[in-house]
């Protein structure tokens, strides 16, 4: 039985609307803000160890001093510091030491009978 010619022209619609709203939606998806924060970030691992705020958002500019077990590290950005857990896969693919300067981004992970942390969901390499 063949296909009508109205028949084909409202399913040609129809897929049409389809893929027109899928790409409106994977393209809204993607969308980042990239404006100013607002100021919730902490300002220095200082500021993090005599105040600490579970899930607050921080990035700081420093070194990691040495490795203490499996994804743990010293961190200091000169004023303090303080254990940064850092997945192997959030490493940069450069060699990284006491002297490299890196930019760490994450969030403080308070406990009850521990200090605090910063779980690590980005690193980069200072130049």
């Amino acid at each position: 039985m063949p296909v009508s010619s109205v028949s084909f022209f409202r399913l040609r619609s129809v897929l049409s609307t389809a893929a027109l709203a899928a790409a409106l939606a994977a393209g809204a998806a993607h969308a980042q803000y990239v404006g100013p924060a607002d100021g919730s970030q902490a300002a220095d691992v200082a500021s993090i160890l005599k105040d600490p705020v579970d899930d607050q958002r921080v990035r700081l500019e420093g070194h990691l001093l040495r490795k203490l077990g499996h994804e743990k590290y010293v961190f200091s950005d000169g004023t303090g510091e303080i254990t940064a857990e850092i997945d192997d896969d959030d490493f940069p693919r450069e060699p990284v030491d006491e002297k490299t300067r890196v930019q760490i981004s994450g969030e403080v992970d308070t406990g009850r009978n521990r200090p605090p942390e910063i779980d690590v969901d980005s690193m980069r390499i200072l130049r």
